[in-house]
């Protein structure tokens, strides 16, 4: 499902546990790349709905293991670099709109699975620093990771830990 403008409806999930770590996964594919749990809202489907297969089919995770803290206001957008549009598709995706959520997780670590899904869309986790993800994630999606975690902090948490910014 492609907007008229041409962006694709998505999800982002940002875990946080009670230390105000956040889940940061490794996709599968070798190249080193991490991010949020995300994924599209399909067809007749509400972005909380969305949210919560992403959760399972990317982390293995149940309503019953989070809290939702809360969500961005509206959508974000970021636009894909050229190199990474599919040429020939009708309607043509330039980019995703997303709405962003904030959970807590109440399960232990152990909880987290990564192979729930038949095709894992991670390899890897790890709790890292609140601010960490901005300057690691992939260059394009920066913009849209500042905004959703700047929006998602101090109203959500409260003060965020302070410290140093390494994982």
């Amino acid at each position: 499902m492609i907007d008229a403008q041409g962006f694709r409806p998505n999800v982002g999930i940002v875990i946080t546990n009670d230390d105000g770590r956040l889940l940061w996964a490794r996709r599968v594919g070798g190249r080193n790349a991490w991010q949020f749990p995300q994924g599209g809202v399909n067809d007749g489907e509400k972005p909380e709905e969305a949210l919560y297969r992403e959760l399972e089919e990317e982390v293995g995770l149940g309503p019953e293991h989070v809290e939702v803290l809360g969500c961005t206001r509206g959508w974000l957008r970021y636009r894909l670099p050229k190199q990474y549009q599919r040429k020939g598709q009708q309607p043509m995706c330039i980019g995703q709109k997303q709405k962003w959520y904030l959970l807590r997780m109440l399960a232990p670590d152990d909880s987290v699975s990564l192979s729930h899904n038949p095709k894992p869309e991670f390899d890897h986790w790890q709790w890292v620093s609140y601010w960490y993800p901005l300057n690691q994630v992939v260059y394009f999606k920066r913009e849209v990771y500042r905004r959703a975690l700047k929006e998602l902090s101090v109203p959500l948490l409260g003060s965020m830990p302070t410290g140093k910014q390494d994982r």
